[in-house]
């Protein structure tokens, strides 16, 4: 191993040491080659250690697969990134007339999220409602309930599921096929991703995998790996390995997916004020080093993922079962750091 890997081996067993996770599985690919390191256990039960080749929820990094697609479809011609949302998807989303395809693609659109609901939010420990079915129209309806909560299109930036859910349902009205089947066909497939799935109900995830566990206020952790994540559906649904998400940054940034017009419109970003610049299902992080980082990063119960690549192609993909102590924004600087700079 070379220096800036042991360094970053490092730093995953410290998460693990600090009671910031259960476990951690960081891959990184370049020219200079690949690293593929593991800490921490595969379950608290058994204390066997993690796969370093496991499957995790990848949570939010679903929006990037999903604006990969509208975007394929804006260079169809089957859409345009100025149209409004009430064009494609009439009744839908109120004020869909004032909304456009951009501005759900990067969160300026004003729609109030719906995780922000009492028992909406697959980011807290939800009991055995974890395994209920939601319909995206039924988050729409929680979402859309006070229309108070919404604020002006275009007025700031402000992330949001809401916004995903209609990309989803943008997707389906405009291929009239499921958006998972459809990232399947755009993606998966021509791209090699064969260890990423969209799961719909089924509650589990695939072997290997870690557990992912939450912190109670009593400070026990519970097991939060199996649930039905269709409380998240187009937003941030999604199984993955660290393989497949750096295959998929290789190709998406390569300008393999997307036309180069459209791959410059997904990183035009906007402003905000959470360190990172935000395009089309895009985050742009810039590091002490002067690279930036480009990719999304995600969170569903049990799993923190993050997946990024740089402009000399070295890609990264991290995922952390969080434990009892909060995984920090230095920690993960730390270690895109170390294998950007």
């Amino acid at each position: 191993m070379d220096g800036r890997e042991d360094t970053a081996k490092a730093l995953i067993a410290k998460l693990v040491r600090e009671d910031k996770a259960t476990a951690a599985i960081l891959r990184v690919d370049g020219a200079a080659g690949s690293w593929v390191h593991s800490a921490g256990v595969s379950d608290l039960a058994s204390g066997a250690p993690v796969s370093p080749n496991g499957y995790f929820r990848i949570g939010s990094v679903t929006k990037l697969l999903v604006a990969t697609v509208l975007l394929q479809l804006v260079d169809e011609k089957r859409l345009s990134l100025t149209d409004p949302i009430e064009g494609h998807l009439p009744g839908v989303v109120p004020q869909g007339a004032k909304i456009t395809v951009r501005q759900i693609l990067n969160h300026t659109s004003g729609l109030y999220d719906y995780m922000h609901e009492p028992g909406y939010s697959t980011n807290r420990w939800r009991g055995t409602a974890r395994f209920r079915h939601y319909d995206p129209h039924d988050l729409l309806k929680v979402a859309f309930a006070d229309p108070a909560k919404s604020t002006a299109p275009g007025a700031a930036w402000s992330y949001s599921n809401t916004n995903y859910v209609v990309a989803g349902l943008l997707v389906e009205k405009l291929t009239g096929r499921p958006y998972g089947q459809e990232i399947k066909r755009r993606i998966l497939r021509p791209y090699g991703l064969t260890q990423t799935m969209i799961p719909g109900d089924k509650p589990g995830l695939p072997t290997p995998h870690a557990h992912g566990y939450e912190a109670l206020p009593d400070g026990d952790l519970v097991d939060a790996t199996r649930m039905n994540p269709s409380l998240d559906w187009a937003a941030g649904e999604m199984i993955s390995t660290g393989r497949d998400l750096n295959r998929f940054l290789t190709a998406l940034a390569g300008g393999r997916i997307l036309s180069r017009s459209s791959l410059t419109a997904m990183r035009t970003v906007e402003a905000t004020a959470a360190g990172f610049g935000y395009g089309l299902g895009l985050q742009e992080y810039p590091l002490p080093c002067g690279t930036k980082a480009w990719g999304h990063s995600g969170e569903l119960i049990g799993y923190l993922t993050f997946a990024f690549t740089s402009d000399d192609g070295t890609r990264m993909t991290l995922s952390v079962n969080p434990s009892r102590k909060p995984v920090t924004t230095s920690d993960i600087v730390a270690l895109a750091t170390t294998a950007f700079c």
